[in-house]
């Protein structure tokens, strides 16, 4: 019963994954927003999850809008996405395993009130430490995994060159034609992925609370 919330948990995300991402490009929003979910059910459900909800994100969204056999290598951020975020968890347990935070809502042994308050403050700035961590961790390994896709695609077919998005207006205007394709598409990401990648884990984070909420109500 449990398995099987969960993969329609993975199914759901990547459904919404896909749904934030047409939003933002409907409306001319220069983010992805295309791996939240995958944060969320990483956190909630574990690597394995995570990365399923990342490549069906991939995989569906190209089954679409296919727009060429090259869309599909981008599943490859998805599941590094996910990657990264249970590195964390298991470099940050306290923080983020949220088993550990259930347990931390009992009193510590001490008779102060101000000790408690203190204690959790500790708690939510820790955590909150750890998630901008994160989100600068994902930042530059999307950027470097992503630049180095597209330019590995430009250079097979370089038809695909004008169908890049704010990446080609960055790299036009921070960088002109002064470096090297790979190095330009790399750093042109970086300015979208630190906006987008908050969002996506501290957006992740809180979907993520409502999954294990979820998930322990149907245990």
């Amino acid at each position: 019963m449990r398995r099987m919330i969960v993969l329609l948990l993975c199914l759901a995300g990547a459904v919404l994954n896909i749904a934030f991402n047409r939003i933002c490009i409907m409306a001319d929003i220069p983010l992805y927003m295309d791996t939240v979910l995958t944060v969320a059910v990483t956190l909630a459900c574990g690597l394995f999850w995570g990365a399923l909800c990342g490549a069906l994100t991939n995989l569906i969204h190209q089954a679409i809008w296919f727009w060429g056999w090259e869309g599909y290598l981008f599943a490859l951020c998805s599941i590094a996405t996910a990657y990264i975020t249970w590195l964390f968890i298991r470099i940050f347990p306290r923080e983020l395993r949220f088993a550990a935070a259930a347990q931390e809502t009992v009193p510590p042994p001490f008779d102060s009130m101000a000790a408690l308050k203190s204690s959790r403050l500790n708690m939510v700035m820790g955590r909150v430490i750890v998630l901008i961590l994160l989100s600068f961790a994902l930042c530059l390994a999307m950027s470097i995994l992503g630049g180095a896709l597209t330019a590995f695609i430009l250079a097979l077919n370089p038809s695909h060159s004008g169908e890049r998005g704010l990446s080609v207006f960055l790299s036009a205007i921070m960088f002109g034609s002064y470096l090297p394709a790979l190095l330009t598409e790399i750093l042109s990401r970086i300015p979208i992925n630190i906006i987008d990648r908050l969002i996506s884990v501290f957006g992740g984070f809180g979907i993520a609370l409502a999954m294990r909420r979820l998930l322990r109500s149907s245990s």
